[in-house]
């Protein structure tokens, strides 16, 4: 590949007012989220203050920013300068590359990646360029939306849509008790897992540490939860599982292992840390071992069948030879 072939940063953004007239795949949509897809990289805080401000104008009125918003209506978007108001700077072209060449399907509904490890859905507190904001960078004439989200640690299939109609439809799979969207994770649990499919039916609940950290507990009080673990092969004690869920909750198969006692290898939040450095010294394992394997779902109203697979990363597969 020339240096001409690799993905560029996009250039500093600047712009003038703008009417848009809402697309009618958008109808439905919130103001604030059409906002950002607008505005290419700007923070959520900013598309706030422009709302708050009255800057953003939706036929001629203010709005809310939680408005939803009709096909065929007009919003006014006043000129911002990103790198003027102190935004991040665009994502290097190294880590450009990197997501470039992290795509494993796209179509003209969806765009679907194998997220490493260490990279966030989106960006945030601390976080400069999440997975959403990188390939905003790689596609900017393409309104994308993050489908669903993977922890920053876990790696494996994301899915990002590139049309409205195709957001809302998996958005809706996703809601269905028992799973619209098959969803197939590999890891590697601490200890000797019993035969058979161990079914665990818990109530998770997410709570707030000092610091604002994020915390996730089995706890009455939580949302239904429910996940699926099948040994596939046992090697040095440990047991490498596949894992099924019906529920999607922050951090589920990690408190679900951590529940019946087999926490997930390298789980530096809910493992044991005598376990994860013995991993660490005696097969290399410096990263959390879960990936999310396969996805399989239908869009069309089950008419068109999606079967994604992304293989167990390289030094998760070196990690078990060492086992």
């Amino acid at each position: 590949m020339t240096d001409s072939d690799k993905p560029q940063a996009p250039p500093a953004a600047k712009s003038s007012v703008r009417m848009i007239k809402v697309p009618g795949d958008r109808a439905g949509q919130r103001l604030d989220n059409f906002l950002l897809g607008q505005l290419k990289g700007a923070p959520r805080s900013l598309v706030y203050k422009l709302v708050r401000s009255g800057q953003v104008r939706v036929n001629g009125g203010r709005a809310k920013a939680d408005r939803k918003l009709d096909g065929g209506e007009e919003v006014r978007i006043p000129p911002v300068n990103l790198n003027e108001i102190g935004d991040k700077a665009p994502p290097p072209a190294s880590f450009l590359q990197r997501m470039e060449e992290a795509i494993v399907f796209e179509d003209a509904k969806l765009l679907v990646i194998n997220k490493p490890t260490g990279v966030a859905s989106h960006g945030g507190s601390g976080i400069s360029h999440g997975a959403i904001e990188t390939m905003r960078a790689l596609r900017p004439n393409m309104n994308l939306e993050l489908v669903h989200r993977l922890d920053r640690d876990t790696s494996g299939l994301l899915i990002i849509a590139k049309k409205r109609s195709a957001l809302v439809e998996l958005q809706a799979l996703l809601r269905e008790d028992h799973g619209g969207i098959q969803k197939r994770y590999l890891t590697l649990l601490a200890g000797r897992m019993p035969d058979g499919v161990m079914s665990v039916d818990a109530p998770l609940h997410v709570g707030l540490r000092q610091g604002g950290e994020r915390h996730v507990q089995v706890n009455a009080i939580g949302k239904p939860s429910l996940s699926h673990f099948k040994v596939l092969e046992r090697r040095g004690g440990q047991s490498y599982c596949e894992v099924r869920i019906e529920t999607g909750r922050t951090h589920q198969i990690r408190v679900h292992a951590q529940h019946i006692g087999h926490p997930v290898a390298g789980d530096d939040k809910y493992g044991d840390p005598a376990v994860n450095k013995r991993f660490r010294e005696q097969i290399g394992l410096k990263r959390l071992f879960l990936h999310a394997a396969s996805l399989e779902f239908a869009l069309d109203g089950g008419k068109t069948p999606y079967v994604l697979n992304a293989p167990l990363p390289p030094d998760l597969v070196d990690a078990m030879n060492k086992l």
